[in-house]
């Protein structure tokens, strides 16, 4: 019986410091699987220059912020191995095979793509890298040979559109040679924005990062959208559609408690501060030492580009390995 433990692939695109979005969307069970798994963390800044042409010292910068998030979320370097995207050209590499086995049509009709392509207003004018980035996304947890992947609910159809490619390609060449992958979920899988709108986003400006200061969090908390129907204490309050609910769903600790709190909200008498001076002592506790943390690690910047360049250096034999193993296959490799 084999001891192997499982290998996962992760990561986030760098355009700006991490959230409490990611936190409980993936983040969290990342930190918990490390113990448990194989985990290479990917800084997504090729993926990132999809969408912010003109702006990519943007996401250039960000590398490091994103690092820093990680390590001070509880990420071990010792454990994890975290790399940068653009820095493994074994992946870009990957991704052309990876292209010649999905169509257009079929990358227009991902529910996760028809998305952002919405909210991002392209409409018909939609940057070629960006349709495709399923692909390259394909190639990122393929060339690790993953088969986990901690992922938001908003993802699972990227994992699907994988593990097509993962077939596909293994039927054109008559070999098992990519491995299919397993969407890991998190018990909570999405965060609502502090201002009510579906999903908790940087570009939006209704999230809340996770080296925020004390006064942010307390801010943030403060601006949090809850019941407009809720005028006076006594009035009864709807939970659903609550952001300081959504949010008290996911961190408060005492489910008891938390029953209570709603039974007393819907039948009135229950102040919104009350609930919002609760969530931000949960959220305050929370965050104080994932802020020290990334102060700390802060202060010695070259450490941690270290640390990304020994994971990169890591990540390259991995995926240098698999890229070989996927040219083998497709008659690619003249000089071996």
């Amino acid at each position: 019986m084999s001891t192997a433990k499982p290998i996962i692939l992760t990561g986030d695109r760098t355009t700006g410091p991490l959230h409490l979005g990611h936190y409980v969307g993936s983040l969290r069970t990342r930190v918990e699987l490390q113990h448990k798994a194989q985990q290479f963390l990917l800084l997504a800044d090729t993926q990132a220059m999809t969408d912010n042409v003109g702006h990519h010292q943007k996401v250039t910068d960000n590398v490091v912020e994103v690092a820093l998030d990680y390590l001070a979320a509880g990420i071990d370097p010792r454990l994890s191995t975290i790399f940068v995207q653009s820095q493994v050209p074994e992946l870009a590499e990957l991704t052309q095979y990876l292209l010649n086995l999905v169509t257009v049509s079929r990358l227009e009709r991902n529910p996760t793509i028809k998305e952002e392509i919405r909210l991002r207003d392209f409409e018909r004018d939609i940057p070629a890298g960006f349709l495709m980035y399923p692909v390259s996304q394909a190639a990122d947890i393929t060339a690790f040979k993953a088969s986990m992947v901690p992922v938001g609910d908003d993802q699972l159809p990227m994992i699907e559109q994988t593990n097509e490619l993962v077939r596909k390609f293994n039927s054109t060449v008559g070999d098992q040679i990519l491995v299919e992958c397993e969407a890991v979920l998190s018990a909570v899988t999405r965060l609502p924005g502090i201002d009510g709108k579906a999903k908790m986003s940087k570009s939006l400006n209704n999230a809340i990062h996770l080296g925020a200061s004390a006064d942010d969090i307390k801010k943030a908390v403060n601006r949090m959208y809850t019941d407009p129907n809720h005028l006076r204490v006594d009035d009864p309050g709807q939970v659903e559609g609550n952001v300081v609910f959504a949010f008290l769903d996911a961190f408060e600790p005492d489910a008891t408690v938390l029953d209570d709190l709603k039974a007393h909200y819907r039948r009135g008498g229950l102040a919104d501060s009350i609930l919002k001076r609760r969530l931000n002592e949960h959220l305050q506790a929370l965050l104080e030492p994932v802020r020290q943390r990334r102060e700390q690690f802060a202060a010695d910047r070259g450490e941690v580009m270290n640390i990304l360049r020994q994971g990169t250096e890591k990540a390259r034999l991995v995926a240098s390995q698999t890229v070989y193993e996927v040219k083998a296959a497709l008659g690619l490799n003249y000089f071996n």
